[in-house]
């Protein structure tokens, strides 16, 4: 083995968010309960953000002001008095970010023993990134050309918690021209099998369950993926799943078994075993990449009926966030000759922190406010009737109305609920795609899978209804949609098909 140095000189542009810009888009996608922690950390670590009190009047804080002018020394600190002042705000800094407010301090040992709080705070395993940001890290890394790069990425905008396609690549490519950075459905098209190739978990990108599912088997049969060679009756069970899926998907679905069996030429227990290898894979395999935790929901955004104006009005839910500002005493502090450039400096940073937190949660009010206000005038019929009345609501449509990018938008949505009359929801079910009824009226893709969730409803169990009949029913509702479409929202609504949902009675011979 030989190692070689050497100088290279490489030209590049680099794009850096600053640190309040960051600041500002981590806050704006918070929810009510992060954004709590978020203020109870800052309240405890940081010196100079303080909470207002409700009973405050200007009267106190001017009281509070002309207090805090009193107690700054009128006169320099000798060096030593400036350095141990300095000190002490570093040690007050250091204890609440270790300790925090009501914890006890665990001895520190000069020996080297480890601070076991420190140790465990540690191990604490940290949240996981979105399903798409995980995604993207990925394919980041992949060394290829800068056109499969960008169609990697635009594919990836439309990968579900599932890991599965939400739209087909026509959709997709159509999108992109209408983003301003078209990407042809052939070059969509190319890309899309290096995708599931490369990325992890396997399974993920594919636009369907059986293309889910196919890519698994394959990785399975795939020796470099093996952490040791599989014997030859489990590759052989592998094989025989493939062709399960590949072949016999339907039959295999509706677990038609003499019917494989017989177009086959697989036995029974052949067919039993791939069934087993099959039940090791996931028909969601980007779950495997989400953060699970349930966490008790919080509603952001509350909703009500203003019977007198005749509109539904919109407010934050922001209550349990207190109302914050920055210290007087210590804005005071800096202003002061007395204060020595350490402790100066310490202050300083911590005002910087605190104004660009307050300044990010007012900005997350008011652009949630107006998400929210567009939200309320766009679907207007769906509260006053229900589910089955959401109309199509892109995000790029908002994003124009209140002039941001759809980044924002997305952000802005991202994990919030709303109290409504008509229960909680969550508010990214408002942004979805769609299409026309036979009155030419938009009707948004969450509508079809409502209408579709009652038509099977009330069908009688023994004798349920075929997707091709669910899609005639729908064609009487004014809603054309193509069977495979059907049977996508079917499977993704977790709606068995009609042999599995049927009622068996005496006499029955299937």
């Amino acid at each position: 083995m030989r190692f070689d140095l050497s100088q290279k000189l490489r030209t590049s542009q680099q794009l850096r968010l600053a640190p309040r810009l960051i600041q500002s888009m981590e806050v704006l996608q918070m929810p009510l309960a992060q954004l709590q922690e978020r203020v109870e950390q800052e309240l405890e670590r940081n010196v100079a953000i303080e909470q207002v009190e409700p009973e405050a009047s200007d009267e106190d804080r001017a009281q509070e002001q002309e207090q805090a002018e009193l107690e700054i020394p009128e006169k320099p600190l000798e060096s030593g008095e400036a350095a141990e002042t300095g000190a002490a705000f570093e040690r007050a800094r250091e204890f609440e970010r270790d300790y925090g407010e009501g914890a006890q301090p665990t001895t520190r040992h000069m020996d080297g023993d480890r601070d076991v709080k420190y140790e465990m705070l540690a191990q604490t395993a940290a949240r996981r990134e979105p399903l798409s940001e995980q995604l993207r890290h990925q394919w980041d890394m992949i060394e290829t050309d800068a056109a499969t790069l960008l169609a990697g990425k635009t594919i990836l905008d439309f990968v579900d918690d599932d890991g599965l396609l939400s739209a087909d690549i026509e959709a997709i490519a159509a999108h992109s021209a209408k983003e301003g950075a078209a990407v042809p459905a052939n070059e969509l098209q190319r890309v899309l099998p290096l995708l599931q190739q490369w990325l992890e978990p396997a399974g993920v990108a594919a636009r369907d369950v059986q293309e889910s599912l196919l890519i698994q088997v394959d990785a399975k049969l795939d020796s470099q993926r093996w952490n040791e060679r599989p014997s030859a009756l489990d590759e052989a069970a592998w094989r025989d799943a493939r062709i399960l899926l590949k072949d016999h998907y339907e039959d295999f679905l509706e677990n038609r078994l003499p019917k494989i069996a017989a177009r086959s030429g697989m036995n029974v227990e052949r067919i039993e075993a791939a069934k087993e290898r099959l039940r090791r894979l996931t028909i969601s395999p980007g779950r495997d990449l989400i953060d699970e935790t349930e966490r008790p929901i919080v509603p952001d955004v509350m909703v009500e009926f203003d019977a007198e104006q005749d509109r539904y009005v919109a407010a934050i839910c922001d209550g349990s966030v207190p109302p914050l500002r920055v210290s007087a005493r210590y804005s005071l502090m800096v202003e002061q000759d007395a204060t020595d450039t350490a402790t100066k400096k310490f202050v300083q940073d911590g005002i910087r922190s605190a104004s660009w937190l307050i300044d990010a949660i007012t900005q997350r009010k008011n652009t949630l406010l107006k998400v929210v206000d567009i939200v309320l005038e766009k679907q207007r019929e769906w509260f006053d009737e229900g589910s089955g009345h959401l109309r199509p609501l892109p995000m790029m449509d908002v994003a124009d109305r209140i002039g941001v990018h759809v980044a924002t938008v997305s952000r802005a949505v991202a994990g919030k609920w709303m109290q409504t009359p008509r229960g909680l929801v969550e508010l990214r079910k408002f942004f979805t795609g769609g299409t026309e009824n036979a009155d030419g009226e938009s009707v948004s893709w969450e509508a079809v899978r409502t209408v579709l969730q009652e038509i099977v409803d009330a069908e009688d169990k023994t004798r349920p209804l075929s997707d091709e009949a669910i899609t005639t029913q729908l064609r009487e509702r004014g809603i054309t949609i193509a069977r495979r479409t059907v049977v996508k929202y079917r499977e993704q609504m977790g709606i068995q098909p009609a042999r599995r949902r049927r009622r068996h009675i005496d006499g029955d011979h299937a």
